[in-house]
């Protein structure tokens, strides 16, 4: 059906709704620079937004044989729908050993030289079907959506070889046709070199850019590169050159870096990355060097409440003028939690987040993460992913960290989700 023919649907009312539209693309916010429109609606067809307004005034606007009202009942509060920028959902078994290890005081890097870690995922997943993989993803990406995110990155890297990854991307992009949420795969084939490779992390770095990287492009997998830069993972110089190689492929590229050692933010500002993730030991050379720069600064709260180590230091980073995104990280060993709203809450208390800037990190600020221009905030032309919480103000949402789950769920104008 062409959009001129497309019934037009006025969904509200909403007691607030926040925009978040015409606000910076980095540094600080404060509340009061966020939009909110009181007793709102929003006008969409074919999954797109056509205006946002107040409900009676856009009730009246459209009122044709054309046009449907979406009446909804009770007080609730609208905002765009959440985007999650970094997880690894799709990924077999469970590590609550390791987590018990480290408890008890044993590294992170001890667990995995003892058999846990990145390659304990490794061997379960390769072992599983890809049915089961699917499956478990599926479900897991329905806990996404209830929880309000609509947008969802999801990475491979738990399989270490190109057949492997080859499998898992193929998961991906099939499990995103079978749920209401948008799935955006990302190639984490350097995630660790794989303990069964004989030849050392150059060598395999070179595997995958001779082998997998042409096949990702050519079956369009993923438009997007991942590695971690890290002892124990990948050097810079080695990270570098694959990067460089993945970039000639026209490749989106992401780095892991900073998450016990530096360097992975020179390294990402060098090579044009779209974002680097982790930064929980970031300096303030590489904070002004990454605010210089188009590069997005990810935190990720889930593992540093999974390592009981110390947060990315968002307010530094934010009062730098960098772009700040949080994602959940979700993942088996170190984020098995895989709340972003929960994460938030707590990463903003603790760097004294404001709201606006806490809502931004998980909206508009990771849509630019993931280079997607059409979602994140809520206005004319863009994606009607929407999402609203029970109660009139905003604040609500962030004031019970994480415990106020949605009610109502639209992804591109189609209600997904609605409970009483």
């Amino acid at each position: 059906m062409s959009d001129s023919l497309a019934p037009v649907i006025v969904t509200g009312p909403f007691r607030q709704l926040l925009t978040m539209d015409n606000l910076p693309p980095k540094g600080s916010l404060k509340d009061i620079q966020l939009q909110v429109v009181e007793e709102a609606g929003i006008a969409h067809r074919n999954g797109k937004i056509l205006e946002i307004g107040v409900f009676s005034e856009l009730c009246r606007r459209y009122d044709s044989p054309q046009s449907e009202v979406q009446q909804l009942e009770g007080d609730l509060v609208a905002l765009p729908g959440l985007i999650d920028a970094h997880t690894h959902l799709c990924f077999a078994g469970s590590r609550e050993n390791d987590y018990a290890l480290r408890l008890e005081g044993v590294s992170y890097s001890e667990i995995a030289q003892n058999g846990g870690g990145i390659w304990d995922t490794v061997t379960k997943t390769r072992d599983a079907s890809s049915d089961e993989l699917k499956n478990q993803l599926i479900d897991r990406a329905s806990r996404q959506l209830k929880n309000g995110i609509t947008t969802c990155e999801v990475k491979s890297g738990y399989a270490l070889n190109p057949a492997g990854e080859l499998r898992l991307l193929e998961i991906i992009n099939s499990a995103a046709g079978e749920i209401p949420l948008d799935l955006v795969p990302t190639c984490l084939a350097a995630h660790i070199k794989p303990k069964d490779f004989a030849g050392g992390t150059a060598e395999y770095l070179q595997l995958l850019e001779d082998e997998l990287l042409p096949a990702v492009k050519a079956r369009k997998l993923s438009n997007r590169i991942d590695i971690f830069v890290e002892e124990g993972a990948f050097g810079v110089i080695e990270a570098g050159k694959y990067l460089k190689a993945a970039k000639n492929l026209g490749f989106d590229l992401v780095v892991h870096g900073e998450q016990f050692t530096s360097g992975g933010v020179s390294l990402a500002v060098k090579v044009g990355a779209r974002s680097v993730d982790h930064l929980e030991f970031i300096e303030s050379t590489a904070m002004n060097e990454l605010a210089a720069s188009g590069v997005v600064a990810m935190a990720l709260p889930g593992a540093s409440i999974g390592l009981g180590c110390q947060f990315a230091p968002a307010r530094k980073l934010l009062d730098a003028g960098c772009c700040l995104a949080i994602g959940s990280d979700w993942n088996p060993g170190s984020a098995p939690m895989g709340d972003l709203l929960i994460q938030t809450a707590i990463l903003g208390t603790f760097e004294k987040l404001t709201m606006a800037e806490q809502l931004s990190a998980i909206t508009f600020r990771a849509a630019r993460a993931l280079n997607l221009e059409d979602r994140g905030v809520l206005k004319i032309g863009k994606i009607a992913d929407f999402i609203a919480f029970p109660g009139r103000n905003y604040k609500e949402i962030l004031y019970q960290q994480g415990a106020l789950k949605p009610s109502g769920i639209w992804k591109s104008g189609r209600q997904v989700c609605f409970t009483a």
